[in-house]
């Protein structure tokens, strides 16, 4: 009798999980502006604002931090922005965080951004 339980239940579950594969995933655009805060490597703060523009399933990334701009182009994979950017061998990672900000960090981990949206 378990056996035939077993069986039955181990029957169900393929189908579950097949759905929930072929569930489309919807991602909202993050495209926007943003204010960035922010320490370098060596622990300095910095502040400015970022532009996040959405061109396809890229996105351009331009950042005005104390007047000096930085550019970089990046990937949105579910909530996992990577984005190469000229001025660091190593991309900037954020994850989208539930309130739309998007917390990262650089330089190889050394550093910390944070994108908050502006509203």
């Amino acid at each position: 009798m378990r056996a035939l339980i077993f069986a039955i239940v181990l029957s169900a579950v393929p189908p579950i999980a097949m759905a929930q594969e072929t569930a489309p995933r919807t991602e909202a655009s993050i495209a926007g502006s943003y204010a960035v805060s922010g320490r370098n490597p060596d622990g300095s703060a910095y502040a400015g604002s970022v532009v996040l523009s959405q061109q396809g399933a890229d996105y351009s990334i331009a950042w005005t931090i104390e007047g000096q701009g930085f550019q970089g182009t990046g990937k949105l994979d579910g909530r996992v922005l990577t984005v190469t950017w000229q001025g660091d061998p190593d991309p900037v990672v954020y994850v989208l965080m539930p309130d739309g900000e998007l917390h990262g960090t650089w330089a190889d981990g050394h550093a910390l951004d944070r994108l908050a949206p502006k509203r």
